[in-house]
């Protein structure tokens, strides 16, 4: 039997760990910082260690020097590759990002204990942690987004291109996309990271207050200004501020965020004196800004500073196998926290989580698991307490016209011998001589790269009228 030595501080992460490899039959012993562990324990003896990163007084990496022979495993959640790069040069013989997968954590304890032991590490080992851009269930941990689709990893070269300036950036992605991490990352990678980040929900602040929370106030300006106030811009001097949904704020304060940007100078309500500010603006928004200024409803002069750098972030449902990869991340992370460690997804659940749209993007996916894993009563989470209702048809009414052919809302639903791939391959073989690959998606709840992706595994081939009307 494999002795494992779990170097962790964090007591619940510990925990989980020794359970998790103790009932795969690892004899397991644990310690909370690399003094305790030498204290306790003849280090090199062990058949592998564990051990995160950043622990209290001395590194995870110190273990590599104590270890002899014996690999090093390194955990981190922080967003450094730097420091996967630092840990495998050292001599760690792998590297893995919190929250991870239980059974990713399985087989990279199962190859390591397999694989010859080295006994100093190789270039090979440096270049491989140099290439690792996204990895380990999908994390891009210099950024701390998970995302492995195309669409991500472009945004993730965007973003550390973009970061290291003091560009404006204006971010566009759907409601519950994630567009505060993207913010939260341009921060952290840039020259500003140790100063402020404020973030900012400009819909949530009323209309008659913005101007004065984010600009501040002078005693007296108002009914109710009993003192003066510095305003949130002003408390973002030398950082990073990030307005989110930024297409709600009032025309009054655009004009007063415009001469921000153009002036890099403030005036408090009530103030007759302006003074300079050094802030870096990021702006999101689920709203078509240029569409608005047209409207006359968003300062077409505004939107044209704002819009220096544009991200765009893709909804989850045009993710694909990522969906998957960030529900077991919540699933680990709530795990942890309920002490629920050794919970897991169906295989019904896992299906249901891949095909359901996610109209409310990550923010509904996470909120799903965790009211999952609340609800469950053993350990495993099925599709009912997901709470999830995939509903192909969109309309409320019985029949919906495509292509000039009623397609009956009865034809639509699967029977219930019918699992979920069986009922795709259902669906899309009585439709898609009617229905584009647009439609077919839509009323699927994808995108049409999913589709495509699962026609290649179920070996379903497009019609050549499916494919003309595409």
């Amino acid at each position: 039997m494999a002795h494992i030595l779990i170097v962790e501080d964090e007591t619940i992460i510990r925990s989980a760990l020794r359970r998790l490899l103790e009932r795969n039959q690892y004899q397991v012993s644990e310690a909370g910082s690399v003094q305790e562990a030498q204290e306790r324990y003849d280090i090199p003896s062990f058949d592998l260690i564990v051990s995160d990163l950043r622990l209290p007084g001395a590194p995870g990496t110190e273990l590599i020097k104590l270890a002899g022979n014996a690999p090093v495993l390194i955990m981190t959640s922080y967003a450094s590759l730097r420091s996967a790069v630092d840990s495998m040069k050292l001599g760690a013989v792998d590297y893995i990002a919190k929250p991870f997968d239980h059974d990713e954590m399985l087989q990279a304890v199962a190859g390591i204990l397999t694989a010859p032991r080295r006994s100093a590490p190789s270039e090979d080992d440096a270049t491989t942690a140099r290439d690792l851009e996204v990895d380990n269930g999908g994390m891009a941990d210099d950024i701390g987004i998970i995302g492995n689709c195309k669409a991500m990893s472009e945004l993730f070269v965007k973003i550390r291109k973009v970061a290291p300036t003091d560009s404006t950036v204006l971010i566009h992605g759907e409601s519950g996309t994630g567009k505060e991490l993207v913010a939260r990352a341009l921060h952290n990678l840039s020259k500003r990271g140790k100063a402020p980040l404020i973030s900012v929900n400009c819909a949530a602040i009323p209309e008659t207050l913005i101007e004065s929370e984010l600009f501040g106030h002078e005693k007296g300006a108002f009914t109710g200004a009993n003192a003066a106030r510095t305003g949130l811009v002003e408390a973002a001097d030398g950082g990073t501020l990030f307005l989110d949904e930024i297409g709600e704020l009032p025309l009054e304060a655009q004009a007063r965020l415009l001469r921000v940007l153009q002036e890099g100078e403030i005036r408090r309500v009530g103030s007759v004196q302006s003074h300079k500010v050094n802030v870096r603006l990021i702006a999101a928004t689920h709203r078509d800004l240029k569409s608005l200024a047209k409207q006359g409803q968003f300062r077409e002069d505004l939107y044209y500073r704002l819009n220096v750098i544009e991200l765009r972030l893709p909804p989850l449902r045009d993710r694909g196998p990522d969906i998957l990869a960030i529900a077991r991340a919540f699933l680990t992370r709530q795990g942890a926290q309920m002490d629920r460690e050794d919970i897991s997804f169906t295989a019904d659940a896992e299906q249901a989580i891949q095909y359901y749209s996610w109209p409310g993007n990550v923010r509904e996916l996470e909120n799903a698991v965790e009211r999952a894993v609340i609800l469950c009563d053993n350990n495993s989470i099925n599709t009912d307490l997901l709470g999830i209702d995939i509903d192909l048809d969109e309309e409320d009414d019985d029949q919906h016209e495509h292509s000039g052919e009623k397609v009956s809302k009865r034809s639509q639903e699967p029977t219930e011998d019918l699992s979920l791939e069986d009922y795709f391959q259902h669906f899309v073989l009585e439709h898609q001589e009617h229905m584009t690959e647009t439609e077919l998606a839509r009323k699927l709840g994808i995108s049409r790269k999913c589709l495509w992706e699962r026609r290649q595994r179920l070996g379903i081939p497009r019609k050549k009228s499916s494919m003309s009307n595409a």
